[in-house]
C-alpha cells in the first residue's frame, strides 16, 4: 500500500526513521574553496610558486574590477536616467507624487532591514571569520588580487 492511500493513523505508527541532514555543517564542508582548493589544504602557498600566485590573484582581480566597472557604470546610468525621468514627468504634470508616503514606505521599509540584519548578524560574522582566515592563509594570492582589481577598475 502506498504512503498517500494510508490513513494518518497507520501513518502516525509507522517506524520509519529519517535522517536529519544539518545544513549549516554541510554548507562548512562544501564551500566554493573547498572544491577548488581541497578541505583543509590550507594555505596556496604549498601548492604554487609566488610568482603564479600573484599571475593568478591579479588576473581574477583585474576580471572582476573590469565587470564590476561596467555593471556599476550601466547601474549608475539606469538610476540616475529614471530619477531624472521621474523629475521631468512630476515637473510636467503627468505624475504627482505622494511624498508623504513614499517616507512613511520608506522608514517602514529601514525597519525591516534592520530586523534582519540584527537576525543575519550571526552568519554575516561566520562568513566574515571565514574570509579573514582565507585571506591571512593566502596573502599572495589576495594582494594579487587586490593589485588586479584596482588595475581592472582604473581600464
Amino acid at each position: 500500500m502506498s504512503r498517500r492511500n494510508r490513513s494518518a493513523s497507520e501513518c502516525d505508527s509507522d517506524d520509519d526513521s529519517y535522517e536529519v541532514l544539518d545544513l549549516t555543517e554541510y554548507a562548512r564542508r562544501h564551500h566554493w574553496w573547498n572544491r577548488v582548493f581541497g578541505r583543509n589544504s590550507g594555505p596556496i602557498v604549498e601548492k604554487y610558486s609566488v610568482a603564479t600566485q600573484i599571475v593568478m590573484g591579479g588576473i581574477t582581480g583585474w576580471c572582476a574590477g573590469f565587470l564590476f566597472q561596467k555593471v556599476g557604470k550601466l547601474a549608475a546610468t539606469a538610476v540616475g536616467g529614471g530619477f531624472l525621468l521621474l523629475q521631468i514627468a512630476s515637473h510636467s504634470g503627468y505624475i504627482q507624487i505622494d511624498w508623504k508616503r513614499v517616507e512613511k514606505d520608506v522608514n517602514k521599509a529601514k525597519k525591516q532591514l534592520k530586523k534582519r540584519a540584527n537576525k543575519a548578524a550571526p552568519e554575516i560574522n561566520t562568513l566574515i571569520e571565514e574570509s579573514t582566515e582565507f585571506l591571512k592563509q593566502n596573502i599572495v594570492v589576495s594582494g594579487g588580487f587586490v593589485g588586479g582589481f584596482l588595475l581592472g577598475l582604473a581600464s
